[in-house]
């Protein structure tokens, strides 16, 4: 006989501080401020607030994007993993990359919603709390390098167009 369980089992941090922060309540919460607190109104179509930060060229997005790193980091405290926690990596670079297209990508990231696809993998994918590994600190890094190009491309972006508008004004 199989025995289903209706919702997941928590995943506790492994410190106390961790399980203060990082409780599925909240992490749920920060998912439903971050991707579907207000709505359009007479449709059914959700937003929050990394869709109203994003609105605000290059620096919307990097805000954004460090702010859904909370469910991420919340992941790795809790023993998500490694292949989760890359799945949820390129759930928010897909949304920062894109989201640094004016207008198209703000549009792209309400409707992708990284934060709220992030709280499910981790709600998904319940192990048994573990110590972390070599393995688990490299991948740790990698996302912290991947984060830093997330940030970095924004700007690189709008530097780009702002040096192409110079040179189209000096001409």
């Amino acid at each position: 006989m199989t025995h289903q369980l209706s919702h997941p089992e928590p995943l506790h941090p492994r410190t106390a501080a961790g399980a203060r922060l990082f409780t599925d309540e909240r992490l749920d919460h920060i998912a439903y401020l971050l991707d579907e607190c207000f709505r359009l109104p007479g449709t059914r179509m959700r937003f929050g607030l990394d869709g109203i930060i994003g609105l605000v060229p290059g620096l919307g997005d990097i805000l954004a994007g460090l702010a859904s790193c909370i469910i991420v980091i919340a992941a790795w405290a809790r023993g998500v993993p490694m292949v989760t926690l890359l799945r949820m990596l390129a759930n928010l670079a897909i949304e920062v990359i894109v989201g640094a297209i004016p207008f198209l990508g703000d549009a792209f990231g309400i409707v992708w919603k990284a934060n709220r696809r992030n709280y499910r993998l981790l709600t998904l994918h319940i192990t048994e709390p573990r110590r972390h590994t070599w393995r688990d600190w490299l991948v740790l890094a990698f996302m912290a390098a991947c984060l830093a190009l997330m940030l970095i491309a924004p700007l690189a972006v709008l530097w780009w167009i702002a040096a192409s508008l110079l040179h189209l004004v000096h001409l």
